[in-house]
Parts: structure tokens; sequence; C-alpha cells
């Protein structure tokens, strides 16, 4: 058992330095997001295919057509998602945009209050504060010190809305337990290949240069890998260590960001960051709500 999740830390790990390097891909591809996304769906897919093959998820058995729409609705949420963060980067840089998109976990709460009876405790309403306070120093806080601009405030906006779409993937696959997880991505994946073709610049691609190299690390590394090692840390962490671990993601993805594009974080935006993965953090593992009831059997 401690050497399963000795290695599930390890693949937690992994997967979550692999997340935070999406943003340098995505920027170093020089392709729209929208282009982006419909290549990650591909090749992700691909990678997905040969993963539920070797894994044996082909033999589990059907999926219900209920199922099967579910899926179907949540990847239009999942590419969404993708879209609109893809976008924020290039708005609101690859930090900002990171730290923003992870408000998720409240978005979640919030779809889970009204859509699933969950209740929202004060623990979890002192954490809503907490995240509230540091989206408006990030907003507050650009680097130039001037007038906030509209573009980086669209950055952010980008960056709500990719959180509000993964919430709501993330609500419907809570619906889809009895069906294994890589098969749900694999659906996710077809849907974004067929919802996004009709909107993709195919000309653009063709033209010689190395996008095409990048395109193939999103979609293979940033979502096959990154998507199986993911999996497979889940099922044998706690979820507290999950959530806890989850947070090396945005590190990484500031770290990036200030290495690779030289774009250091500012000291509101700073506080603001730390104020929102705190929040973050404290709400996936239920601090608070936990010490509660600590002393109760």
């Amino acid at each position: 058992m401690v050497n399963a999740q000795y290695r599930g830390a390890l693949e937690m790990v992994a997967a979550m330095v692999i997340s935070g390097t999406v943003g340098w891909f995505v920027l170093l591809s020089g392709q729209s997001a929208t282009a982006v996304v419909f290549w990650r769906c591909v090749f992700g897919a691909l990678a997905l295919l040969v993963a539920c093959g070797l894994l044996g998820v082909f033999k589990r058995g059907c999926v219900s057509g209920a199922q099967l729409a579910w899926m179907s609705v949540g990847g239009v949420a999942l590419v969404l998602n993708w879209v609109l963060l893809f976008s924020a980067y290039r708005h609101a840089t690859i930090a900002i945009a990171t730290v923003v998109y992870h408000t998720q976990p409240f978005m979640l709460v919030a779809l889970g209050v009204m859509f699933l009876g969950e209740r929202f405790s004060v623990a979890r309403s002192l954490w809503l504060a907490l995240a509230f306070v540091g989206l408006v120093l990030i907003v507050s806080g650009q680097m130039s010190g001037s007038a906030i601009a509209p573009d980086y405030l669209l950055g952010v906006a980008l960056a709500l809305g990719s959180a509000f779409f993964y919430a709501l993937a993330a609500l419907i696959a809570k619906r889809l337990k009895a069906v294994p997880a890589h098969l749900i991505v694999l659906v996710q994946m077809i849907v974004g290949v067929v919802v996004l073709a009709p909107f993709t610049d195919f000309s653009t691609i063709v033209q010689p240069g190395g996008q095409w190299r990048f395109l193939v690390i999103i979609g293979v590394v940033h979502t096959g890998v990154m998507s199986t090692l993911l999996y497979s840390a889940i099922q044998k962490l706690p979820t507290p260590v999950v959530g806890a671990l989850s947070f090396i993601y945005p590190v990484v993805a500031i770290l990036v960001d200030w290495v690779a594009f030289s774009h250091p974080l500012s000291l509101p935006q700073l506080a603001g960051t730390v104020s929102i993965l705190l929040a973050a953090w404290g709400m996936n593992v239920d601090w608070g709500q936990v010490r509660a009831h600590a002393g109760r059997p």
C-alpha cells in the first residue's frame, strides 16, 4: 500500500509538472486557441485510444445512450474550457490566466449547491471570500502599474469563463462514476474534433515550420500521457493528497512564465496568487470543515 501511494504521488507530481508547461507549448505553436485545441483533441484521442486498448477499457462493456449523451455534453464543456484558457494566455500571461483558472473549485461547489443539493458551509464561504480578495488583487495589480488595460481584463474574464466550463465538465463527470475515466476522456476528445473541425483554419498548419511538434506534444504528452498519469494517481492516493499536489500545476506555470517569457508577478499579483491558491487548496482538502469534525467519531 505504501509503495502504491508513493508511486501515485510520483505520478501526480509528474502530471502536474506536465500541466504547468502546456501554456508554453501553446504560445510556441503560434496557432490560434481553436486550432491548438482541435489538434490537441486529434492527437489526444489517438493516444487515449491506445491507452484504452492497453488497459482493457473496451472489454468492460458498453455505455448506455444516456451516458454517451452526458459524455458528449461534457466534451463540449471541456473543449470550451481549453479554448478560453488558451485564449487567456495571450491576453493576461500564462501565470495570471492559470491562477485565475484555479477559481474553478468554487464554481464546482456553486454548481453542486444549485444542481446536486449540496451544502455550502461557513468554512467554504470564508475560502470563497479569500479567493475573491485574491482576484481583486490580481485584477488591480497589473504589472505596468498604470491604468488596467482592457486586454488584460479580457484575459482574466476568459480565464474565469474557462474555470466555469471546467467546473461544468467536472459536474457532469460526477454523473458518470460507472464509466472508466479514460473512456470518458476519449469520447470527449472525439467530440472536440467534431465540434472544432468547422472552425479550424487548416491552411496555417500546412506551412513549413515547427508547429507540428508542439501540437503533437500538446496532444500526446499534455493530454494522453498527463491524463493517464493523473487518473492512475487518483486511484492510488487519498483525495486530500490529490488536492494538495494539484497546486504544483500553477506553481510550475508561474515559473515557466517567468523564465521563458520574463513575466514576473508584481507584489499585488503575488499576494492575489497566494490568496487564490490558498483558498482553493483549503476548499479542495476541506480544511476547516475537517478540523470542525476532528473530535467526532
